[in-house]
């Protein structure tokens, strides 16, 4: 089975998208699209009743909490690692012991607000992270990635 990871690029503050979700001077034009042929796993309250979408049956829809999810995407991937959105779904991955590494693109910008790359951590729930097991020095970014300590 793969590793399950979460990236996103965030500036020096903390912050991996404005107030409204917006990345701004995070990236330069990247944009959201989904390859056709990639599987998704979303994590819903309500899966969409009417889903038209050009590879709408990549998509795979769960309503029963954060480790379903996971583990229909493990099972989707098989040995291959599994990505998760930064934001709540790291989050709740972090605090259910689910994330096994977090990758970061340090942008050089201070944002001043925004949203924290894994928003509003459950209070008394900190999390360690080892040391991180790459280090690229790119233009205008610094790609890292940390192992998630497991107690």
């Amino acid at each position: 089975m793969g590793k399950v990871d979460s990236s996103a690029s965030m500036s020096l503050d903390g912050f991996i998208a404005n107030t409204d979700n917006t990345v701004g001077s995070l990236t330069d034009g990247w944009r959201g699209a989904h390859p056709l042929g990639v599987p998704v796993v979303v994590l819903t309250h309500e899966p969409p009743t009417d889903w038209d979408y050009p590879g709408a049956d990549d998509f795979s829809f769960v309503t029963d909490g954060i480790a379903p999810a996971v583990a229909l995407a493990q099972q989707i991937a098989g040995d291959k690692n599994v990505g998760v959105a930064a934001g709540t779904i790291a989050r709740q991955c972090l605090e259910a012991c689910l994330l096994d590494e977090v990758a970061v693109d340090l942008v050089p910008v201070v944002m001043g607000n925004g949203r924290p790359y894994f928003g509003e951590l459950a209070q008394g729930h900190p999390q360690l992270l080892g040391d991180p097991t790459t280090l690229i020095q790119g233009e205008r970014v610094t790609h890292l990635v940390f192992p998630v300590l497991k107690e």
